[in-house]
């Protein structure tokens, strides 16, 4: 598939971000790999997926286009969502049909520049999402050439806004000035909030926890059970 038609399949569509981190119940490439059949089943148009070993898994499981993203933490950087040349060779191999990398102007590790991340990505001819946490990345990220940007850091840099929900203010503007698409991502736990962020002009919507974390969707429902035993057992208190 070429850039332009892997952004084209993503076009007003559900993209499901496939990952567990080696914490969590689910980790492994396998069962990400039955993870992201399902959600093709569920009426996906692309997956997310975290790692080479998850990618290539996905990569023979589904026919969707894969979102390749390495998660590395460094000691000398706060940015961790493919954060170096060494990440993107990774996916390369692994076969992602489009690399996500953090895009906010945060010092990446080693001395790794974002002009150089971009410059890579253009040369290999393969289709980039720019994760973006404000505005002025996203501009910038633009100016560099990626294929399309996402919200998904929006809340998640110490300079960005901090909120619950999803940066649907982030979303409309970046919509309103950028020519190419942007994918909203980042908090989004509704179907409600996957169709304002479509109302607003996302070319289409990332969803991950919401879905694909099962231990943090246990965590919302049994917030609730705990909120109601808790009242009961107030109210059965003598006055």
């Amino acid at each position: 598939m070429t850039t332009s038609s892997i952004v084209e399949k993503l076009h007003l569509g559900l993209i499901v971000s496939c990952q567990a981190l080696a914490d969590e119940p689910l980790h492994g490439a396998d069962i990400m790999a039955r993870m992201a059949r399902a959600a093709e089943e569920g009426g996906a148009v692309g997956i997310r997926a975290n790692g080479a070993a998850d990618v290539r898994a996905i990569k023979q499981t589904v026919s969707l286009p894969v979102i390749g993203i390495v998660k590395r933490d460094y000691s000398d950087s706060a940015v961790y969502i493919t954060p170096t040349l060494r990440e993107i060779d990774e996916l390369l191999e692994a076969g992602a049909d489009m690399i996500a990398f953090d895009a906010t102007r945060q010092t990446r590790p080693g001395g790794c520049t974002l002009e150089q991340i971009t410059t890579y990505l253009n040369r290999s001819v393969r289709a980039s999402m720019a994760d973006i946490s404000i505005l002025e990345e996203a501009v910038y990220a633009e100016s560099l050439g990626v294929s399309c940007v996402s919200t998904t850091l929006a809340g998640y840099t110490p300079y960005s806004l901090q909120q619950e929900g999803p940066n649907l203010e982030l979303l409309r503007m970046a919509t309103e000035r950028l020519s190419i698409p942007v994918i909203a991502e980042g908090r989004i736990h509704e179907p409600s909030q996957v169709e304002a962020a479509l109302g607003l002009g996302a070319y289409a919507v990332v969803v991950g926890s919401a879905i694909t974390r099962p231990q943090l969707i246990t965590q919302r429902f049994a917030a609730v059970t705990r909120k109601v035993r808790m009242s009961s057992n107030g109210n059965d208190r003598p006055n």
